[in-house]
């Protein structure tokens, strides 16, 4: 039996987590965790964590989490650089699973993106769409963001100067280079995303559609199952998948 903490118990992700972890039958709950439950014991009584809370706090969970020497599992996005430096430094003591998506399907997704991009080149402009539930804060996600960023590194480009977030009016020409980025609120959209290359006369397209959070929750178990005995270091689910190109 795998001792685990879930962090962010009561929200969406952490009921599925716990849900999925119960029907196993290979975990034992060592803490349900949500705001104002202390959090030491749980961490005490753990191999590994869960963290589906949210950004700001996960800083400081994975700082707890490497005084303790617990393997953590990130799935949080919307990370402020300072957020993400203090985690990335404790993943210096412990090993850490860093994802912005935990679904088998799009990580798969992820490696076709950089097959695409690496393929098609620059002749073919890149747009990105995403499409979640009216309660999710940040936008564009963190999956919409990962998947600029594997274009971006493809191209050799810094996403900050190449991302263009929508448009409005008078936008004017496509500029070369852009990498397009629109996120769509609405209903109860669990998740979508979809990665246009439109090129000279042809357009490819990658879809990922969620039908439901149970995918991302035994993703999640299955990277806190990989985690528990590896060596300190920031991982991301291709790497729980075998899919990383290192």
């Amino acid at each position: 039996m795998i001792r685990l903490t879930v962090v962010g118990a009561k929200g969406r992700m952490g009921t599925a987590v716990l849900e999925q972890a119960r029907m196993a039958g290979e975990w034992e709950i060592a803490g349900a965790i949500d705001q104002g439950d202390p959090l030491a014991p749980a961490l005490a009584a753990s191999d590994v964590i869960i963290d589906f809370s949210a950004h700001g706090f996960s800083a400081e969970l994975a700082e707890a989490s490497a005084k303790a020497g617990k393997a953590l599992v990130i799935g949080t996005t919307g990370h402020l650089p300072e957020e993400a430096l203090r985690m990335r430094r404790a993943g210096e003591r412990i090993p850490i699973v860093w994802a912005p998506n935990f679904s088998t399907g799009v990580n798969l997704l992820f490696y076709l993106v950089r097959k695409a991009a690496t393929v098609l080149g620059e002749e073919f402009d890149p747009e990105i769409v995403e499409a979640h539930h009216r309660a999710k804060r940040d936008a564009p996600s963190g999956t919409a963001r990962r998947l600029a960023e594997i274009i971006a590194e493809v191209r050799g480009v810094a996403l900050e100067k190449a991302a263009r977030h929508g448009r409005e009016g008078e936008s004017g020409l496509r500029e070369a280079g852009e990498i397009g980025i629109h996120a769509i609120r609405g209903g109860r959209i669990v998740g979508l995303h979809t990665v246009l290359f439109a090129g000279p006369g042809e357009v490819v397209e990658l879809t990922h559609r969620a039908e439901t959070r149970d995918t991302f929750a035994l993703g999640s178990l299955r990277a806190a199952r990989w985690a528990v005995g590896k060596p300190p270091g920031i991982y991301s689910m291709e790497d729980v998948l075998g899919l990383a190109e290192r």
